[in-house]
This record gives C-alpha cells, structure tokens and sequence, in this order.
C-alpha cells in the first residue's frame, strides 16, 4: 500500500552564492550589534576575531548545508528547515569546541570564558538567529511559490486562449484558398495546427510544458506572421534582422508572439497602406537583446500594448529574475518593446 508523500518546501540552495552572502551578512550583523553594545571593551582585536569566526562559522554551515540539501529535501512540510537548524546547530557544536581547544592549544588568550560557556552561548546565539533566519526562508519559499502559481495560472490562461477574431479571419482565408491555392490552404491549415498546440501548452514531443526555446519561438512566430501575410498581402511586411541568435535559449512558450501579434493588429491592420513590421534581435554584454517595432497609426487607435506587455513581464520577471527588462513606448512614429534577457538564466522552476 502507497504512502501519502507529503508537500515538499523547496530549502534554499546554499550551494549558490546568495544563501552563502545571507549567512554571513547575519553573523556579521550579529558581531557587529555585539561589539557596540556599551558594556563590550574588548576593542578591535576582539571584533576582528569574532569576524574571523563568524567568516569560519559561515563557509562550513554551507558547505555542509551545501552537500546535505539533497536528502533533507525529500523530507515532508517542516522537516527540511528543521533539520537544517539541527545540522547548523551541530557545524556550529564541533567548530565552538575546535576553536576553544585551539585557543587554549596556543595560548592565544581570545576568548575569556570557559570552554562549556563558549560553546553553550554560541549554540544560544546561533538557535535564535537560525530560526529567525529559516523562518525569512520559509516565507520567502512561500512566497515565491505563490508568485510561481499565479505566473502558470496566468501563462495558462494566455495559452488556453486564441483570439476569436484571429481564428475567424484564418479560417475565412483558408476556405477563400481552398479552390484557389490548395497548397496554401494546406500550409494554412499546418500553421494554425501548430499555433494551436503552442496554445494548449503541448511540446513537439507532446508533452505538456511552459518551457521552451528561443528556436521553436521564433518558428512559431514565422507560421502566424505566414498565417497572416494570407489576410494582409502586401500591407504586412515583415523586416527580420536576427542573425547570431542562440536558438536553444530557453524561453518561455509564446513570450514573444502575443507581442508580434499586437504589432499586426494595432500597428499594421488599422493602416490602409499597411505597415512594416521590424524583427530585431542580437547577443551584447551577456545577454540576449530582442526588438519588436511597429508603426504607430495615426490618431487614438484601437487600445493595446497593455494587457499583452504586463502579462509578458510578469513572465520574464518570474523566469528570469531582476537581470531582465522588458521596456515599451513609443520612439518618434513606431512603437517598439525592447527585451534584456540574461544570457544565463536560473532554472525554471517546475509547475
């Protein structure tokens, strides 16, 4: 009989330098508040070697948090931080009764209590900063999560959906081709098939997924701008200057067609002479930089580049973290939206 497993909360990865930093930023500030409290004469000398300690402390509780992340992981609910607080507690024992037995070896004179109030105080210190320190994680974990399920709710909610009016329009130019040009019906009819697929969230191994890359992207992009030179002809034209690009950058599905789509549809189809429609994309200072830019029509217009922008930055903030900008508006008489992308983003987080 199977066992319920359960809910797992992600630690934090202490093998990264971030979680590294936040231990020591928390044993420096603790020595730090200690040294100036008014009744410490212990000076500068004093200060440096708590430093020194704190320094000591820090890299052995994440080396060994380091390498047993990977089995207090597969722990249950609270387990994991609990068993992280009970492993630092230990580093924390053996280094206290190392660092005592040394001083005392060498005769240096640092420390001026005996070696079971050192080692009983610094285990006080660290279950009182340690807790408080796991708890910030565990609401951050928390958090993150939270940010992560309205992310995929909202990147369903993108891909469960193609526009009414573009579906019409393609399949009016599919039946005005089927006697005219069964060829290009027929490619038609392939390209809405692999928008579709792309919108119900389906990789080309047909397994379901939010991950894909910068390659399958920019094809899906060529079959919905082919989709729709059909309906506009020679009003759409389309400029590409995309050459050196990594196609297998890993890019969140349909990131960047919703944008090239609002460049048609309110760049592009309100002109009677049509517009032309500006593809741009190159790799500078480790990231990936993409432009797309479309003439802005004269007048108010129909509304857009709202809803489609902030849902794609909400996107790329969650994939790719504060390394990445996304900037729209307008520059002189065409709209453009410039995307920064880190050339190496963290790992996308599981659904």
């Amino acid at each position: 009989m199977s066992r319920t497993s359960r809910p797992t909360t992600p630690l934090p990865d202490f093998c990264r330098l971030p979680a590294v930093a936040a231990l020591f930023a928390v044993g420096a500030l603790t020595v730090t508040l200690m040294w100036l409290a008014p009744d410490n004469a212990r000076g500068w000398r004093g200060y440096s070697v708590g430093m020194l300690f704190v320094t000591w402390l820090s890299v052995l509780i994440a080396l060994a948090l380091c390498y047993a992340r990977r089995w207090l992981q597969r722990l249950g609910g609270w387990m994991p931080y609990a068993g992280v607080w009970l492993l630092i507690e230990l580093v924390v024992a053996l280094a206290s009764v190392v660092a005592r037995w040394m001083d005392i070896a060498l005769q240096l004179d640092l420390v001026h209590t005996t070696p079971a109030a050192f080692v009983r105080d610094n285990l006080l210190i660290t279950a009182l900063l340690g807790a408080a320190m796991l708890r910030y994680f565990y609401v951050l974990a928390q958090w993150q999560a939270r940010l992560a399920a309205v992310a995929h709710a909202k990147v369903d909610a993108l891909q469960a959906r193609i526009r009414p009016h573009f579906l019409f329009n393609s399949m009016n130019t599919v039946a005005a081709l089927v006697r005219v040009d069964p060829a290009a019906a027929e490619r038609t009819i392939e390209d809405l098939c692999e928008l579709f697929r792309a919108a119900l969230g389906h990789s080309e191994r047909g397994q379901p997924g939010h991950e894909g890359t910068l390659g399958e992207e920019l094809t899906l992009i060529e079959r919905y701008l082919a989709i729709e030179q059909l309906r506009l002809g020679e009003r759409l034209r389309v400029r590409r200057e995309l050459d050196g690009l990594p196609a297998d950058y890993p890019l969140p599905r349909l990131l960047l067609q919703p944008l090239v789509e609002n460049a048609v549809r309110h760049g592009v189809q309100p002109l009677r002479e049509g517009g032309e429609v500006v593809l741009r994309g190159h790799v500078a200072e480790r990231a990936l930089h993409i432009e797309i830019g479309n003439p802005l029509p004269p007048g108010p217009g129909t509304p857009g580049h709202g809803h489609g922008l902030t849902n794609v930055r909400q996107r790329v903030a969650w994939r790719y973290g504060a390394r990445a900008t996304v900037a729209a508006g307008p520059q002189q008489d065409r709209f453009v939206v410039q995307l920064r992308l880190p050339l190496d983003p963290p790992p996308a987080e599981d659904a």
